[in-house]
């Protein structure tokens, strides 16, 4: 307990595994958090002192199976193994951590989803701007980027890191700015320094500065960056050889999408249930590589023309040739997850089997490369020429170890046979034993004439002659008992003993030099890892091309035509995940739409509810940021001028645990907008100012819109879903703001959603329809016709003009005061239908009573 207690004080935030015997065990809280987690029993004992201590455990060789329960339930849980063999000496047994494994430092296949990344971030948060890095150790992805909170987070939102490391100096500051969305770790503030910082990294990558990676201003993210390679030192992470590069994520170079963008498009998480994502129409990759590429590729849409043109010729060319994407599947159906391959054989925790794995999948490389080079297309070729078959390691492998190698040294056969003559000679001496036990068997069964004589093994005496005790009688004497059962007695003999010695010792020489032989392979493969994490990457982008071209195949996308002017011309386009979620039969209505800079900048759409305006709205920004992924799009035609940067504004949702109203997240949201415009970005607002009284919102949105239009620096291409009919007022004063509604058609008291976009406003939301639809009981549905009515008939002139003559006005400001409050309308309704000669005072009183609380549930 002592030395569990010296250990334990070394890493007091996790969860220690200590190693006794065959059992990891568990002490104190640690025991208790464990025995919940995982379920297994938790028992107490004295240990030699006074008071009881918990004590939960497993056997070693179920950490695979029990380890990741404790990691996916937010653990840090540190690995205490056994350093010395038990049998070497006299003391306690020398112990120390081996493994601290954490959410975001984490190798084992359990913990891991093979198509998703698993980053450990850091941030550092500096004066001007912010550092922030992150590292996959599964991977040996390492990434590194600068710029404001909003960048930041950004990003956050994006790569979705398992773990987030901080300074505990800027606790308050971090919590401010990303809240408590993170599983998070306070480092020491003096590990984020940047001479430590530029140190740690050059001592990693072995270089005198980092100019060859394109990193060495970036100050802020080097401290970000040298933060987490001290993190992974104190996680007994010492082989780090597949980390071999450090890479800039260029702000310039990808579309911007912040976490709002990311989240209301739903890109990659949907916030309902069940919901579909774009990633889950779009990704139908086959390798872990391309599932986790294709993520990246979702949230990083590119800006360069010409990337994005070499990326569809890729599409396109699979498209063209359904061979060449039959092949190509096929291949890919029979590789492995070659990034984390490499990473195993670097720390040293790969396992013969996956070794096997590995030569499979670099046999692939060949066939793949022949495949492409049947095509025409550059993108392809350009794969298959930097592709490297390694045929060294290959022939190195094939040459060491068996074809069908066992999981673990011990397990069974490793080493090829002709591989190492004192091995093959101590394997047939392990081998003739079966005969030899088989020949001893018949022998005594013959000599002693018990018929029912068997001979096996176990592990507390070895080999042993078991005799049912109608036989015992017949037993010689020289045969020594060892155990005696119900039904029969066991025995050893002097020859049996002999012979245990003997095989015994060949099976321990035989784990000890495939041990070694196979320690000597793994270093002698840790030359290739460039060369197959390289493979790793160009299988990654083959996987993504052939999944654009299956899902634009099979969903009749279309190839779009980018350009560098500012026009969006969609013909016929559609929502991509909302066509597949259609019932079988039902065809997606498509829409035309036009915008551009200079005469069409923002189409104001009016329409009832359900109609379809958001989808109008949010397959604009889809088929914009498909065709910049390089991904064919769900549309006739698409003729679209780059895009920088992506906005939206959609939807409400209350940040109670903040103290945030849906009006305030509404504001902060659309504020974020208004100060990050550019002329090639892309905005979408739906229902802006719905969250605060009609009038606040009519003014707020108008105001906006008018922002958007006037300003030179945020004049950029808007759609602006509304239901303030009074917008439709912005058309005359304004020439690029148009007038569309999707369109109804009416058919007695019936309403059919054509979702169709068409030119002009709409005067109606059909509220009330919809509420039917919902099943809204009766009364209340003819209450509001009534009501509805009523307020039309009093209000609708007068407020069209007050919004006229407001939007006409020096000021812009509409009347906050001369309103018709609908509840106001209702009670002098009531008022004058009463009936007050035949009143009582009682009743009068009790009338009184209830117009006073409408008047307070209306405040």
């Amino acid at each position: 307990m002592k030395q569990y207690n010296q250990i334990k004080s070394k890493h007091p935030t996790a969860l220690l595994l200590f190693r006794v015997g065959d059992f990891y065990e568990t002490f104190g809280e640690d025991a208790i958090k464990a025995s919940r987690i995982l379920g297994i029993v938790l028992t107490k004992r004295k240990n030699g002192v006074a008071q009881h201590i918990e004590l939960a455990g497993f056997p070693h060789h179920s950490l695979n199976t029990y380890l990741p329960k404790l990691v996916r339930a937010g653990e840090r849980v540190a690995i205490c193994d056994q350093l010395e063999d038990p049998k070497l000496t006299k003391t306690i047994v020398k112990r120390g951590v081996t493994e601290l494994v954490t959410p975001g430092v984490a190798m084992n296949d359990q913990v891991l989803e093979h198509n998703k990344n698993n980053f450990l971030a850091s941030i550092f948060l500096g004066k001007k701007e912010h550092g922030v890095a992150f590292l996959d150790i599964s991977t040996g992805e390492f990434l590194i980027a600068q710029g404001n909170s909003e960048y930041i987070d950004k990003l956050m939102q994006g790569f979705e890191p398992s773990e987030v490391l901080y300074s505990r100096q800027q606790d308050q500051k971090f919590k401010e700015l990303f809240g408590e969305r993170f599983y998070t770790f306070r480092q020491e503030d003096w590990v984020f320094s940047e001479d430590f910082g530029r140190e740690s990294l050059n001592k990693h990558f072995q270089t005198k500065n980092l100019k060859g990676f394109g990193v060495e201003e970036l100050t802020e993210g080097i401290i970000a960056a040298g933060s987490i390679l001290q993190y992974i030192s104190e996680a007994q992470h010492k082989q780090l050889g597949h980390i071999s590069k450090i890479s800039r994520i260029e702000e310039d170079k990808y579309v911007w999408l912040d976490r709002f963008t990311t989240r209301n498009l739903e890109l990659i998480n949907s916030p309902h249930e069940n919901g579909a994502t774009l990633l889950s129409v779009l990704d139908k990759t086959i390798t872990p590589m391309g599932g986790r590429m294709m993520k990246r590729w979702m949230v990083l849409p590119l800006k360069d023309l010409k990337a994005i043109e070499a990326r569809l010729d890729a599409v396109d060319a699979l498209l063209a040739n359904d061979e060449v994407a039959f092949e190509l599947s096929q291949r890919l159906s029979n590789i492995y997850d070659l990034e984390r391959l490499a990473s195993k054989i670097a720390v040293g925790k790969v396992n013969p089997k996956e070794v096997n794995q590995l030569k499979n999948t670099l046999l692939e490389i060949e066939p793949i490369q022949n495949i492409l080079k049947s095509t025409d297309a550059k993108a392809l070729l350009s794969i298959a020429d930097r592709m490297n078959p390694c045929e060294q390691l290959i022939a190195l492998i094939n040459e060491q170890l068996d074809d069908d190698a066992a999981i673990q040294i011990g397990k069974g056969k490793v080493i090829a046979d002709g591989f190492n003559e004192e091995l093959d000679e101590l394997r047939k001496l392990s081998n003739s034993g079966r005969s030899f036990l088989e020949d001893l068997q018949k022998r005594e069964a013959e000599r002693t004439g018990i018929p029912s004589l068997k001979v096996a093994f176990n592990n507390v005496f070895g080999y042993y002659l078991e005799v049912r005790n109608t036989h015992k009688d017949k037993v010689p004497e020289e045969w020594i008992r060892k155990q005696t059962l119900v039904n029969a007695e066991r025995y050893i003999t002097e020859e049996l003993k002999i012979y245990e010695t003997k095989i015994l010792g060949a099976e321990d020489k035989i784990d000890l030099i495939e041990r070694r032989l196979f320690l000597d392979l793994t270093l002698s493969m840790a030359e290739y890892i460039t060369p197959i994490q390289f493979n790793a990457f160009l299988i990654g982008q083959l996987d993504c091309f052939h999944s654009f071209a299956k899902v634009s195949k099979t969903h009749n996308y279309n190839r779009p035509e980018l350009n560098e002017g500012y026009a969006i011309d969609i013909k016929d386009g559609r929502h991509p995940v909302i066509e597949k979620q259609m019932a079988v039969g039902e065809d997606y209505i498509a829409n035309d739409v036009y915008l551009d800079n200079d005469t069409q900048q923002i189409i104001m759409i009016t329409g009832p509810n359900m109609s379809g305006k958001s989808a109008i709205l949010r397959q604009t920004a889809l088929i914009s940021l498909m065709a910049q992924m390089g991904c064919f799009v769900p549309a006739k035609t698409a003729k679209l001028g780059l895009v920088d940067k992506v906005f939206t504004r959609v939807g409400a949702s209350d940040n109670i645990s903040s103290g945030e109203s849906t009006f305030m997240v509404e504001m902060n949201e659309t504020a974020s907008i208004l100060n990050n415009l550019s002329p090639r970005s892309l905005v979408l607002l739906d229902e802006i100012g719905r969250g605060t009284s009609t009038y606040d919102g009519i003014s707020i949105a108008w105001a906006i819109a008018e922002y958007i239009h006037q300003y030179p620096q945020a004049k950029c291409k808007t759609l602006f879903a509304t239901h303030y009919h009074e917008l439709n007022e912005m058309t005359n004063k304004f020439p690029r703001i148009k007038n569309y509604t999707v369109s109804v058609k009416e058919v007695g008291t019936k309403i059919l959603f054509l979702r169709k976009l068409i030119e002009g406003g709409s005067e109606h939301s059909f509220g009330i329809h919809v509420a039917k639809l919902a099943g809204m009981p009766n009364p209340v549905i003819e209450r509001a016709t009534k009501m509805l009515k009523e307020l039309e008939a009093s209000n609708r002139g007068s407020d069209r003009e007050k919004v006229k003559e407001a939007g006409n006005s020096a000021d812009m400001q509409l009347s906050f005061f001369q309103l018709d409050d609908p509840i106001l309308v209702s009670i002098r309704d009531e008022v004058a239908n009463m009936d007050i000669d035949t009143l009582t005072p009682v009743e009068a009183l009790f009338k009184l009573n209830e117009i006073k609380k409408k008047v307070g549930s209306g405040k």
